[in-house]
C-alpha cells in the first residue's frame, strides 16, 4: 500500500533507488541480452504477453514515463528505434508491433522500460494490461494506465506531462 501512494509522488523518491532490478541488469550472469549500446539494454520480459515481448531500458536510471519532459523526446525516439530493431530482427510486420509504457502507479518496476510486443497477445487477459486509448480534441491519449510510444512522444512534444488522465 505504501508503494502505491509513494508512486503517486515519485518526485520524493531517490533517483537511483537501491535494489532497482533493471539498474545493471546487463551485468547479471546468465541474463540474455538481446540488444545493448552505450545508452540502452533490451531483454525478454519474464512474463511475456505476446510471442515476442521485449523490454528496452535505459542503462542510466530514469524513474518512469511520468518523469519525462519535452527535452526527452529524442531519448524516447531512440528507445522506439531499439524496439523496431528488435522487431526487424524477428521479421515482425509494422502492423503487428505495439510499443508503450505503463504509467505509475500501474507499473511493476520503477525504472523506465518500453514494452515491445509482436501481436497477437497470448491471451485476452494479458492484452488488457496494455490498452491503447486514443484521446479526443486536444488530448493525445484517453483515460488509461498505458501510453503507446507515439502517444508519449506527441504528449511531450506538446509540452505536456504523461499521466493516467487524458493528456
Amino acid at each position: 500500500m505504501v508503494a502505491f501512494f509513494t508512486s503517486l509522488f515519485s518526485c520524493f523518491r531517490p533517483q537511483e533507488p537501491p535494489g532497482c532490478v533493471f539498474c545493471g541488469i546487463e551485468k547479471l550472469p546468465g541474463k540474455v541480452i538481446l540488444y545493448e549500446d552505450d545508452t540502452f539494454v533490451a531483454f525478454e520480459d519474464i512474463r511475456p504477453a505476446a510471442k515476442h515481448h521485449f523490454l528496452v531500458t535505459p542503462k542510466k536510471h530514469v524513474e518512469s514515463v511520468r518523469s519525462l519532459k519535452k527535452e526527452n523526446v529524442p531519448f524516447l525516439k531512440d528507445m522506439e528505434s531499439v524496439g523496431n530493431k528488435l522487431m526487424n530482427k524477428y521479421n515482425i510486420p509494422e502492423d503487428d508491433r505495439r510499443m508503450g509504457f505503463h504509467i505509475p502507479p500501474f507499473n511493476s518496476v520503477n525504472h523506465l522500460h518500453l514494452h515491445v510486443h509482436a501481436l497477437p497477445y497470448t491471451s485476452t487477459l494479458k492484452q488488457k494490461k496494455y490498452p491503447i486509448v486514443n484521446g479526443s480534441g486536444l488530448y493525445h491519449k484517453g483515460l488509461v494506465w498505458f501510453v503507446e510510444v507515439g502517444q508519449a512522444i506527441r504528449i511531450l512534444e506538446s509540452g505536456r506531462s504523461i499521466g493516467i488522465m487524458p493528456c
